[in-house]
């Protein structure tokens, strides 16, 4: 089992001088599947919320697509023997969860919002842009097939990122401060997996280092000509330990609320 649960300490552990290559390729696909059902979830709070109305139907719109979007990773992760996408999505407590920690993250107001928005999806194109060459097949597949979307998703983002980065003095300082306070949770995105160079030398994945250095070579323009500013270097503190199911206060009580409905009937489709 990828998944290892001891008494003292119920996080995720691992043994990487045990991993083969199967076993790195389920990390990996954990962490995929896992962030996209969590901010599905979590963006989906904005429905009827939203500050118009055109923003509350897309983030409805690409919650759903996320959530779409890790049935089919859960679904390849059944393919190699893990238990099918309901289980796995909906029974695992959050100590099981490999999903960063940036996601979980309230929705809190909508600049923090728009901004992992952005921060996430451009992530989240790179990688499966990286993906759709991956040696792993039905993985190259799915990135295939999903890119599109995800694509639309960075210029919704880029588009709201920039109007409002550059926009009146208080849409920008709100702005500001949200890329401030989300850059470590962000950088999290990409915490290594426990055997990743198997994953490299095996071309099924560039690795999150090199994945990181292409979308921090994407955003950065991008942020400049929306008038707001990374910060330094030298403050750079990622916030790790989600991949390894280290989480925050936040994430439990969301899977509570997530699985409510299949903890009352379990043969409930999702």
């Amino acid at each position: 089992m990828l998944l290892k649960q001891e008494a003292e300490n119920p996080q995720i552990t691992y043994n990487s001088n045990k991993m083969n290559s199967i076993d790195a390729l389920k990390e990996l696909l954990y962490k995929i599947a896992d962030d996209q059902l969590i901010i599905g979830h979590r963006n989906s709070e904005w429905t009827g919320l939203g500050p118009i109305l055109e923003e509350d139907i897309a983030f409805s719109s690409m919650a759903q697509d996320k959530i779409g979007q890790s049935e089919h990773i859960y679904n390849l992760l059944h393919q190699l023997g893990e238990a099918d996408a309901d289980t796995v999505a909906f029974t695992r407590n959050s100590a099981q969860f490999h999903s960063s920690q940036f996601v979980e993250l309230p929705i809190g107001d909508y600049s923090f919002s728009l901004i992992r928005h952005f921060l996430f999806d451009f992530a989240e194109y790179l990688r499966f842009e990286s993906l759709k060459s991956s040696a792993y097949e039905p993985l190259a597949q799915v990135s295939k097939k999903f890119f599109g979307e995800i694509k639309y998703h960075t210029m919704h983002a880029n588009t709201w990122v920039n109007q409002l980065g550059k926009g009146n003095e208080e849409s920008h300082t709100k702005m500001q401060d949200s890329l401030n306070y989300a850059w470590n949770y962000a950088l999290g995105m990409f915490e290594q997996g426990p055997a990743e160079d198997l994953l490299i030398s095996e071309n099924i994945f560039i690795g999150e280092k090199a994945l990181q250095d292409v979308w921090l070579g994407t955003i950065t323009p991008l942020l400049t000509q929306s008038n707001l500013t990374i910060p330094a270097q030298e403050n750079w503190k990622p916030i790790f330990g989600g991949r390894f199911g280290k989480h925050s206060q936040h994430l439990q009580p969301l899977l509570e609320e997530m699985t409510e409905v299949y903890s009352i009937d379990p043969s409930a489709d999702w």
